[in-house]
């Protein structure tokens, strides 16, 4: 227990120090020093990204939600930092959806990245799919970490189930 009040103060304590900087994102998750997950950065926000020291950005939902920022892969382009956009149909979650997520983090191991979809409804998922299937994550703490911001719904929660049973894990009904 310890450990894990240890480590949430740690990430805590990293985020409140980029918020500091004026650097404050959407439901942001510090899942581990090189994944963070959010909701939907501002363009502004954008540099401050960059400013510190994210390599990436992985964008899950689709471009015409009512806050995208227009754009975004040139912003980030012209910012020096990766983009990849893979969007995830909110109503329909797949394996195939989390297998291309988890081969574009498994082919940039290092630097830190930012994973953000509208809210950080299906970024969550996948930072913890991801920190507990390939980071060795405990699935209690990384569980935990999604469920600050939200508990998944019925699709969510089954899409979580699914992902899981494939890679042979039983998974811990929320």
């Amino acid at each position: 227990l310890c450990v894990l009040a240890g480590s949430l103060a740690a990430r805590t304590e990293a985020a409140n120090s980029e918020e500091n900087n004026g650097f404050t994102l959407l439901n942001r998750i510090n899942y581990s020093p090189s994944l963070t997950t959010s909701g939907q950065p501002t363009e502004a926000e954008m540099a401050l990204i960059a400013a510190a020291g994210y390599d990436r950005v992985i964008f899950l939902a689709f471009t015409n939600h009512p806050k995208a920022v227009a754009h975004e892969d040139d912003i980030a382009r012209g910012l020096g930092l990766q983009f990849i956009h893979i969007p995830i149909a909110w109503e329909s979650p797949s394996l195939g959806d989390f297998a291309a997520f988890a081969a574009v983090m498994q082919t940039f191991g290092s630097g830190r990245t930012l994973v953000h979809c509208e809210v950080n409804f299906r970024a969550s998922v996948f930072g913890f799919l991801y920190q507990a299937l390939f980071e060795g994550a405990d699935v209690d703490d990384a569980m935990s970490l999604m469920q600050s911001i939200w508990v998944p719904n019925d699709t969510w929660e089954a899409f979580i189930k699914r992902v899981m049973n494939d890679k042979g894990l039983d998974y811990p009904a929320l």
